[in-house]
Order: structure tokens, then sequence, then C-alpha cells
């Protein structure tokens, strides 16, 4: 699979997941996927070397599971051996597997990690991974296809959203300023009635309407 085609699968999904509040910043989700997989998306989803280990079937997983040769770094060895792999229905879920994962204390400072960089090096620090270059292949992969544009996606997304949250609760103090509403009691209890002796057909205004006619009698009282 060419970078190009497995970036456009892949990167939607860790977009929509990191605006949704996924810990994981999207480059970085991207480039370890591609590490992973070598850029191949396997029938089976499973794009972040997650194995079977003492989990148990979620929402995400349904306790299916692929075997395939990998290889571990052990006493500074790299060692050729087998192991189980979670199998999903999807990428997403396979993704959201891996937060739940990522929600545990052990990966605490995953989370709390400020930049994809930061991130990279706190994945092998806290044991997702044993091959001492984990961390700088990710940072290489991120550098190689200038996978921080989808991080600066994000932010722009999210800004808008902050934006169209703004105008939304402008909108509706606007609309309730409009609100066509009947007489309040003061109204009543001053003139009378709300129709004014059948004068005005159907009482309703907005308050700052109701407020301006009050005047407007008051003006024409006095004269």
């Amino acid at each position: 699979m060419k970078p190009a085609d497995f970036i456009a699968a892949v990167a939607p999904v860790a977009v929509q997941l990191r605006l949704e509040g996924s810990p994981i910043f999207a480059s970085l989700r991207i480039a370890q996927a591609a590490h992973e997989t070598g850029w191949n998306i396997h029938s089976w989803n499973n794009l972040v070397g997650l194995k079977v280990g003492s989990g148990k079937p979620n929402q995400y997983w349904d306790g299916s599971s692929v075997r395939t040769g990998t290889w571990e770094v052990i006493n500074g060895y790299r060692v050729d051996t087998t192991a189980n792999w979670r199998a999903y229905r999807s990428i997403e879920d396979c993704f959201r597997d891996q937060d739940l994962l990522f929600a545990g204390s052990r990966y605490a400072r995953v989370r709390e990690a400020k930049t994809p960089q930061e991130q990279a090096e706190m994945l092998y620090i806290c044991g997702y991974a044993t091959d001492p270059a984990y961390a700088q292949k990710l940072k290489n992969l991120m550098v190689m296809y200038e996978l921080e544009k989808f991080d600066r996606e994000v932010l722009q997304v999210q800004e808008l959203m902050i934006k169209l949250e703004v105008a939304e609760k402008r909108i509706a103090a606007l609309e309730k300023q409009l609100e066509r509403v009947p007489a309040p009691a003061w109204f009543v209890a001053e003139f009378g009635s709300a129709d004014l002796g059948g004068l005005i057909h159907d009482p309703k205004l907005t308050a700052e309407g109701w407020r301006t006619l009050a005047v407007a009698l008051r003006a024409q009282k006095s004269m």
C-alpha cells in the first residue's frame, strides 16, 4: 500500500478521535500505525500492534485474534518470536480499544505528553514497545510525511467549534430578545388589559416592545 493511500485511510479516523477527546495526537497515531503495519492495512485491522495479552473482550474488541511472527528486543538483543494480535472489525475499533488501554495508570505519561514527539518517547518509556529506537522511528515518520499537519487540522477545527459555540449563544440571546410574549403582569396592572380594549389584535410583543409601548402610553396620558 502506498503511504499516501495509507494516510488517506487512517488520518480521518485519527483526527476524528482526537477531536472527540482521544489523548493520542493524530500525527503520532498515523506514524505508529504506519510503523506497526509497514504501511499495510491487514484484514484484521490491528494497526497498533496491540496483543491479546490478558485483556478481556469489550465494545471494540470481540476477542478475535490472529497469530503472526514478530520480534522483540530482550536484554539488548533482537529475538524472533510469534504473538497473538487482537483482530478488529474496523480501524476505528482498533484505535478506540487502544485508547482504553491508554486510560490506565501505566500510560499516564503518554496521556500527559504535550507534543507528539514527547508522546512518542513516553510510549517507549511506559513499555508499549521493546525496541529502543521505537520513539525515534515514529518521530522520523512524522517528519518524513509531514504528519503534524493533521494536528494543526485538529486545532483549526477546535477553534472553529469554539467560534460556532459562541455564535450559537449569541443567536440564542438575540432570539430570546426578539421572542414575542404576552403582556407582563406589570403592564396589565398599569393599563388594565393586554389588548388595550381591543386596540391590539394579537397582544404579543417582545419584552422591549412592551416597555416601549408603556413609555408611549404614559407619554400620551401626560399630554
